[in-house]
């Protein structure tokens, strides 16, 4: 598996930031080449323990649905010259993410559950039920974080007022949104799977805004098995869902989520085979295909082969 990887000096590379779970490299101040590693955080902390396989499935599932949403709205991805590295365009990102919901749950529900029925500006209707359909999917925004620091829910008026983002492109990006969500949840359909929340960021290059980062992987959204969710839902269960919920969960029920003073439980060689399965299952659900397993053997100098000879037809 890989947990990180040596920086890279890729040929007229302008700048490098190591994130989370992604080490993202700049170059000619125009492109960006994002290698995915096994890192996985959860509540804004990362893990003691590398996922394998973990940064090929998010790598892979983001590129399918870039491309299958590409007539909605333009994205950044270029190339996908390995498996675990997506090359594309440099874009301003927006300070803001937008969160869209089909159903009460995850941190929503925690929320709702608390008394507090207003969510970003939106308000959710008295006597709903945990995993219960929204009448139509809300849209709940968040500031975007600096690293280490956590997002923050902030409403469309605040956005607008605070001058995140202009009234006029918060419209475009409230349209996209609902549009990449109504794709997600087709495809998702298609495989036996509800797409229940999810999020987008977009960026603007050279006045043109784009779709950046990775959409519908298990890291940026939530999915339910559609077999069960009805008899579930009536009988009050839980979901059976992929998703990184569960980790979060298992990280509640060992008393942490990320507060000061909390500390990490211990990542058992059986808890971290679990986390891998849940995002293989998730990649063959959604996606339809078998994963192929990337070879470790080589990997470092596979990754800057596979990156310098896509840069070289940018």
């Amino acid at each position: 598996m890989i947990e990180t990887i040596p920086t890279y000096k890729f040929k007229n590379q302008t700048g490098f930031y190591k994130g989370k779970v992604r080490d993202v490299y700049t170059i000619a101040d125009d492109f960006l080449v994002m290698v995915v590693s096994d890192r996985v955080s959860a509540f804004d902390v990362v893990m003691p323990e590398p996922i394998p396989y973990k940064g090929q499935v998010l790598n892979q599932i983001a590129a399918e649905f870039l491309d299958a949403t590409a007539d909605i709205v333009t994205n950044w991805k270029i190339d996908t010259p390995h498996p675990m590295v997506t090359i594309g365009h440099k874009c301003d990102p927006y300070p803001v993410e937008m969160i869209i919901r089909g159903y009460l749950t995850g941190s929503s529900w925690r929320t709702y559950k608390s008394g507090q029925h207003e969510i970003c500006g939106v308000t959710i209707p008295d006597s709903m039920h945990e995993h219960q359909k929204f009448d139509k999917p809300i849209i709940t925004p968040t500031t975007k974080a600096e690293q280490g620091e956590h997002d923050q829910d902030i409403s469309r008026e605040e956005i607008i007022a605070q001058g995140l983002v202009s009234e006029d492109e918060y419209n475009l990006l409230e349209e996209y949104t609902y549009k990449l969500f109504e794709r997600g949840s087709e495809i998702a359909r298609q495989h036996g799977l509800i797409l229940v929340d999810t999020k987008y960021e977009f960026g603007v290059k050279d006045g043109k805004i784009y779709l950046i980062d990775e959409i519908h992987t298990p890291d940026s959204s939530r999915y339910f098995y559609a077999d069960t969710y009805q008899e579930n839902f009536d009988k009050g269960l839980p979901q059976r869902q992929l998703s990184k919920e569960f980790l979060r969960e298992w990280l509640m029920e060992n008393g942490f989520q990320g507060r000061k003073g909390e500390t990490l439980p211990k990542f058992t060689p059986e808890v971290v085979q679990m986390v891998s399965n849940r995002y293989l299952e998730l990649y063959e659900k959604v996606t339809g295909k078998q994963f192929k397993k990337v070879d470790y053997t080589n990997l470092e100098k596979d990754i800057f082969s596979a990156v310098e000879t896509s840069l070289k037809n940018l």
